[in-house]
């Protein structure tokens, strides 16, 4: 088992946490910590393939200049500027 100091204040959240779950701490520590590394990789993978998305759309021509999709979000939602 490893040892990692942990700050006060992270520690009280994790107590609370642990509480509020009917959990040890470690158990706690350890589905929060597992939960919030699955949401990372998923929002790292979908963030890879939303830039691989553009970049076909842009070597396919299916693409517009920022300037008019300012100006149609603009229209469509009535900002000014």
């Amino acid at each position: 088992m490893d040892v990692v100091p942990i700050k006060p204040e992270r520690k009280a959240q994790l107590d609370s946490y642990a509480q509020r779950h009917g959990q040890n701490v470690t158990d706690a520590l350890d589905e929060a910590l597992a939960a919030y590394l699955e949401w990372e990789r998923t929002d790292y993978q979908e963030a890879i393939e939303g830039i691989r998305q553009g970049y076909e759309d842009m070597k396919a021509g299916r693409i517009r200049p920022a300037a008019r999709f300012l100006t149609e979000m603009r229209r469509k939602y009535g900002i000014s500027g």
